[in-house]
């Protein structure tokens, strides 16, 4: 029986990259592909595929963010999120968002048919580079756990450096609501302005932004 799989990724040689890896596997069918979270969103609730790789690093909405929305609108379709983040933080947020595993773009080439294959079979997958660093902690504290989701949704649109009234359009709500989040955001976090909200999110992978 095939497996179908949808692969989210802004960088187009990953795509592809995954997709013919993939390809060489009778048993594994590319169903779909996007370039943003908002894009997996729509399409994976479309065409509602058994396995979704999830890039955790995306603009407009990130891979976390886009896992969450998955698994309450589409819990069918098990993410596997692509990082580049070896650490024991990404990995807790991956699974809190509610994916089933993560991988590591470094491992991927060896890897990603297997964990495919594993999560389908009802498992969870990490990449074995990385089981050792982890231990299975499961109490592990960070400063995106006191933000709610629309404070997340707000600090990376902010890094990705829309105004306040863009956001508002993005987000159907008034320009004043977005600067109250935003000053919200840099009390809870206890940053000063705008490039201390940038260098958080890139740490801990909530934007694309480099």
């Amino acid at each position: 029986m095939q497996i179908s799989v949808f692969i989210a990724d802004d960088h187009t040689l990953m795509r592809e990259g995954l997709r013919s890896l993939l390809a060489a596997h009778a048993n594994l069918k590319v169903v779909g592909v996007a370039q943003s979270g908002l894009e997996a969103v729509r399409e994976v609730l479309r065409l509602k595929p058994q396995i979704v790789l999830m890039d955790i690093s995306m603009p407009g909405l990130n891979g976390l963010e886009a896992t969450r929305q998955l698994a309450d609108r589409c819990p069918a379709s098990k993410v596997i999120i692509l990082s580049m983040h070896a650490t024991i933080e990404h990995y807790h947020h991956a699974i809190q968002a509610g994916a089933s595993g993560y991988l590591l773009k470094e491992s991927a080439t060896e890897e990603v048919a297997h964990a495919v294959r594993c999560v389908q079979a009802g498992r969870q997958y990490v990449s074995s580079s990385i089981v050792a660093r982890f231990q299975y902690k499961s109490n592990i504290e960070s400063p995106l756990d006191s933000l709610s989701r629309r404070e997340r949704e707000i600090l990376q649109l902010v890094t990705e450096n829309h105004s306040s009234l863009r956001i508002a359009e993005l987000l159907n709500v008034s320009p004043k609501t977005v600067d109250t989040y935003r000053s919200r955001l840099m009390q809870k976090l206890g940053m000063r302005g705008t490039p201390d909200l940038v260098k958080f999110a890139i740490r801990h992978g909530l934007t694309a932004v480099q």
